[in-house]
């Protein structure tokens, strides 16, 4: 049987991307222990030695490298994810080298959603309703991916976490979009998938470099993309409310559930929802006892069996409603029972620990 050139050339992006990843993130890591840009120990980390934190920018960089040359992105869509992904990680690269308001990331990761939603990746979940179901569409596109992006910004709290999960999701994503002849983006997931392999190769637990906000950012607004554009390309437009819903939160369940936790634990103990904390899901399961390793080997098997279940959903092997229902009580069960795992959450002013002020750069 004959390999299709277009899927030849996928895995070639994916092949290429490890390698480029790989390889600039050490390069980068020697970058940033030169220039001091690392993450010193606090009281809300979990990591004991100063470590650099400009990962992102092999993740990006090597990702995106790949998926040009494969991918040749000139269809408007796919070139919108491309740019638009650039901006937001070029955004994170910013707030790692000098601090960003709140009030301007959001602006900038809603006008990177904006320019998606011109290019026409949209969902639509109530076409049917005229003018007000239009702008109700665009209101939802945006707001999930600005949420899903930053979501996994806030999953990036642990040794191999965030780039596991992204590893995970990435190929069935591109397995979508190859079926909806997409393969630009189908080119990227999958180099962005071997692009966080790549970065594991560094990150894995001990980690000797952290990708950073330009990575985790950049790997929430491509999955966060590409689940939309897989709800506009493929037949979506006329599935149900509920199809729409179930296969989205199914493809990015992880994260929704890690936020979900999080945010309810902080409002329970007053603290703001972006403080930090050793109070995400990651943190549970160790505090129930698995390893850092053990739990982002079960977070990345999680991930690949809702995404898989996802994807069942967008070709209707799945009942829709039966699961989205499953899938909401699942999650909200998961958010409630990890409220009852007791984590330590430093107070807002907590000053540094003496002991890690000193901490020496991994190396």
């Amino acid at each position: 049987m004959t390999i299709p050139r277009s899927i030849i050339a996928v895995i070639a992006a994916g092949g290429v991307a490890f390698i480029l990843v790989a390889v600039l993130t050490e390069a980068m890591r020697k970058v940033a222990i030169r220039y001091r840009l690392v993450d010193q120990p606090r009281a809300d980390r979990i990591h004991v030695v100063a470590t650099p934190y400009l990962g992102g920018v092999a993740i990006a960089g090597g990702t995106l490298a790949a998926a040009v040359g494969v991918g040749h992105p000139g269809a408007s869509q796919a070139l919108a994810i491309f740019v638009a992904g650039t901006a937001v990680s070029i955004l994170g690269l910013v707030d790692d080298l000098r601090s960003v308001s709140q009030t301007v990331r959001l602006i900038v990761e809603c006008a990177a959603a904006i320019g998606l939603v011109a290019a026409g990746i949209h969902m639509d979940l109530f076409a049917g309703q005229g003018v007000i179901g239009g702008w109700v569409d665009v209101a939802c596109t945006v707001a999930w991916i600005v949420v899903i992006t930053n979501s996994f910004n806030l999953l990036d709290n642990m040794d191999g976490a965030a780039a596991s999960i992204a590893f995970a999701s990435s190929p069935i994503l591109a397995v979508l979009a190859l079926a909806t002849d997409q393969r630009a983006v189908a080119a990227l997931l999958v180099a962005l998938s071997a692009g966080c392999a790549g970065f594991l190769v560094h990150n894995w637990h001990p980690a000797q470099i952290f990708m950073g906000d330009a990575g985790s950012l950049f790997i929430g607004f491509v999955i966060s993309s590409a689940t939309v554009m897989i709800c506009d390309t493929g037949g979506f437009s006329r599935a149900s409310f509920s199809a729409v819903a179930a296969a989205s939160l199914l493809m990015t369940f992880v994260p929704v559930v890690d936020t979900c936790t999080v945010m309810i634990s902080r409002q329970r103990a007053g603290c703001r929802w972006n403080q930090g904390g050793k109070d995400h899901i990651a943190h549970r399961l160790q505090a129930i006892g698995l390893r850092t390793t053990h739990t982002a080997i079960l977070l990345s098997v999680t991930t690949a069996v809702t995404a898989v279940l996802g994807a069942s959903v967008v070709i209707g092997m799945l009942p829709a409603r039966a699961a989205l229902a499953a899938t909401a009580a699942a999650g909200a069960a998961i958010v409630a029972l990890a409220q009852k795992v007791e984590v330590r959450r430093p107070k807002a002013t907590e000053a540094l620990q003496t002991a890690n002020q000193d901490a020496t750069v991994v190396s």
